[in-house]
């Protein structure tokens, strides 16, 4: 019962029960509640900066064999992106068709017109060179006072490239950065200890502000979310793995137990060493693990990409934001390069989310207030579909590097 009762997930659910309550027969704790959940989305934003920045640099400085870079790892950042932009596009093509966020505002919340006419001027607006030219930063501590994440991620990419070329000499400023990446990480985790007040405070918010029918459009987000999630785990991983000739089955029978262990801590971090043990294990060669995993946990986030695109098109829609199809894929460029910073921790889909509706500018950052009390359960299928993308990925790269054992049963 104790171990219950510490488990975050209960706590959470708890949290959202009780939110609920408090929003249906106590109305005028309306602001309390949304000064909680703004407290909480400030705690996070506060290390969106330092963690994106020495997870990229850590990433890509970490790949020492330049060779291996030039091969290897150019095989497995085009893998990525492929596979990350084809999650994209699929997260928001379901996004589009179920609608989701489509009759939220109708129904429920008066719109304000002034300030509907000024995203939807502003999204009028959004233009791919604007957005181009304004990702090298002019001043890259400036950047990182401002928090800017695109600048920010710029800096990052070409230092871990400069740090990677310094060999030996740069090995004690990895190690140093290796060790600050942990104290935030650790702080990370401190915070998302307090995540069932950010969820009571937003589920609170949310319900005495715009009614206990509300539940129900956050409901059909989710079950799009876990239906995109499964399509994509068990349509398209499953062609890749029929493609390179292995059982996407045997695959996931072998790391069940990460598997499990994800789906309890709602991070893909936590699997971690045991996906690396698993995968060679599985027949991919120490090499190919040791290169493909760590980088996959940045730049290969399947389920976050998922998620990142589907919430946004949904805030979109709960907005009245009518968005172009020109516009939705400029959305999707913004996101391919914002979902690269998500670590595999608790909260990294929510991090990124905020950052990415503060650079496209054209969605009000305040409704992931909407979304907070149903983030935790929507962090478990992304954290678990990070996890078995990754794992794909290094067996595919694997076989076409002729670095896989086949393993007999």
């Amino acid at each position: 019962m104790k171990r219950l009762f510490s488990n975050l997930t209960f706590q959470v659910i708890i949290a959202i029960i009780l939110g609920v309550v408090v929003g249906l027969y106590f109305k005028s704790f309306a602001p309390t509640a949304q000064m909680i959940s703004k407290v909480f989305i400030s705690l996070i934003t506060m290390l969106i900066a330092p963690i994106i920045f020495f997870t990229i640099v850590l990433g890509i400085a970490g790949m020492s064999d330049m060779k291996k870079v030039g091969r290897v790892g150019g095989k497995a950042l085009l893998y990525f992106e492929l596979v990350t932009t084809l999650a994209l596009v699929i997260g928001v093509t379901v996004a589009n068709l179920i609608k989701p966020g489509a009759n939220f505002i109708n129904n429920h919340v008066k719109v304000d017109a002034a300030k509907l006419a000024t995203y939807e001027k502003a999204a009028s607006e959004m233009k791919w060179g604007d957005f181009i030219a304004h990702i090298v930063p002019n001043n890259v501590f400036d950047a990182f006072a401002k928090g800017d994440i695109l600048q920010i991620l710029f800096f990052a990419v070409l230092f871990g490239f400069g740090l990677s070329r310094m060999g030996e000499t740069g090995q004690s400023i990895i190690t140093t950065f290796d060790k600050l990446s942990k104290v935030f990480f650790n702080i990370m985790k401190i915070v998302m200890r307090v995540a069932p007040l950010g969820a009571f405070g937003g589920m609170a918010y949310t319900i005495s502000t715009y009614g206990l029918a509300t539940l129900k459009p956050l409901a059909l987000l989710m079950g799009s979310v876990y239906l995109t999630m499964f399509l994509f785990i068990f349509v398209v991983l499953n062609l890749i793995a029929w493609f390179f000739k292995f059982s996407l089955w045997q695959y996931l029978k072998h790391i069940k137990e990460e598997i499990l262990i994800v789906l309890g801590t709602s991070s893909s971090e936590s699997a971690l060493p045991g996906m690396m043990e698993k995968l060679e294990k599985f027949g991919c060669s120490k090499s190919v693990v040791g290169l493909v995993i760590p980088t996959g946990y940045s730049f290969n986030l399947d389920g976050t990409t998922i998620y990142l695109s589907m919430s946004v098109i949904f805030l979109a829609q709960v907005f009245k934001v009518n968005l172009s199809i020109e516009q939705q894929l400029t959305i999707i460029g913004i996101l391919m390069i914002t979902s690269k910073g998500a670590a595999g921790v608790t909260g990294s889909g929510f991090i990124v989310l905020t950052s990415t509706l503060a650079a496209i500018k054209v969605i009000p950052v305040e409704g992931v207030a909407i979304l907070l009390g149903v983030d935790r359960f929507m962090s478990e299928a992304r954290a678990i579909t990070n996890v078995i993308g990754n794992g794909v990925a290094t067996i595919v790269v694997a076989k076409s590097e002729g670095e896989f054992v086949e393993q007999s049963s």
